[in-house]
């Protein structure tokens, strides 16, 4: 099966990391899979994406099935003849603004063939009835426990203090870094560190939160956030609001715990996994979204819609 994937290339690193872990796991099945990557960010950016596209479908030959990623890039793949698709929505493009949703049911009307949710909570918000809800998996042989002390030493960071870790960009404003540093402040402790993630290569960022005694995340919305998954696999005590599939995710796991959005109970949360000794259980824990298993279900949904247009 010739599967193309269409998504954003604007990133530092190019292609998003969930993105092309994706596509990698995916081949393992046997799927031939090209990749095409808008330039170009805004509305403007997407459009002028449309003919380039187009071309390419043109000289590559006929694919089997066209999986886009996030909403623009969908429409602008929709918009150059792409068919039949699939069209992964990631979080923010159900969540952000309620417009977003028209025109996804707009375009999942007339030209798309499946949609793929990460959570429970995004298919409720979406409320399309035949929307699949498939969670990011997690390669759990790039993202899996190391000893602390390793991981401290290849990041430089101090031995001698204990690490907080925010998972995201402070300046990206819906993952909240305001409510992290606002509970930080609370903890007041000289011995505590913050740290943050930030253009960081993807094989790098086990070494962040296997070196990080707790790894927080206080985001205003989120679809299925690989970060949370991604500590788990390396059994990383963490606290996180209720978001997305969080909940679901990590509450059954000791040493995980959810906050409310008060900056009095993150810091609580956080002072709780500071005290928790030893690796969690949250490898064991998300063994059911091992990447692995989780590519078999995009691929039966590939033969569900391959030859329809």
């Amino acid at each position: 099966m010739k599967i193309l994937f269409v998504s954003s290339g604007n990133s530092k690193n190019g292609i998003s990391p969930i993105i092309k872990n994706q596509g990698e796991s995916l081949k393992n099945y046997g799927l031939e899979l090209d990749f095409f990557t808008i330039k170009g960010k805004g509305i403007k950016g997407y459009l002028k994406s449309i003919p380039v596209l187009r071309e390419f479908l043109k000289n590559n030959g006929s694919y089997d099935v066209v999986h886009a990623h996030y909403w623009l890039s969908a429409i602008v793949a929709s918009l150059a003849g792409s068919k039949p698709m699939v069209v992964s929505l990631m979080g923010d493009d159900v969540k952000a603004k309620s417009w977003f949703k028209w025109i996804i049911y707009f375009f999942n009307f007339f030209s798309w063939s499946k949609i793929i949710v990460k959570s429970k909570d995004m298919y409720n918000s979406l409320g399309l009835n035949k929307a699949d809800i498939v969670p990011n998996g997690i390669d759990m042989n790039r993202f899996k426990p190391i000893e602390q002390s390793i991981a401290i030493a290849e990041l430089g960071w101090d031995s001698t203090k204990r690490h907080i870790l925010f998972t995201s960009d402070p300046k990206r404003v819906e993952k909240n870094f305001k409510l992290t540093k606002e509970a930080f402040d609370i903890i007041d402790d000289e011995n505590l560190e913050l740290h943050y993630l930030k253009d960081v290569p993807n094989e790098k960022i086990f070494y962040y939160y296997n070196a990080s005694d707790v790894v927080v995340l206080t985001s205003l919305w989120e679809g299925s956030p690989n970060a949370i998954k991604e500590s788990m696999a390396c059994s990383r005590p963490i606290v996180a609001t209720d978001v997305g599939d969080v909940k679901d995710v990590l509450s059954k796991t000791k040493g995980c715990y959810i906050s409310t959005f008060e900056p009095e109970d993150v810091a609580s949360k956080i002072k709780k996994a500071l005290k928790f000794k030893g690796k969690t259980t949250g490898r064991e824990d998300i063994q059911y979204l091992k990447s692995e298993l989780v590519a078999k279900k995009i691929v039966n949904i590939y033969n569900s819609v391959k030859g329809k247009v």
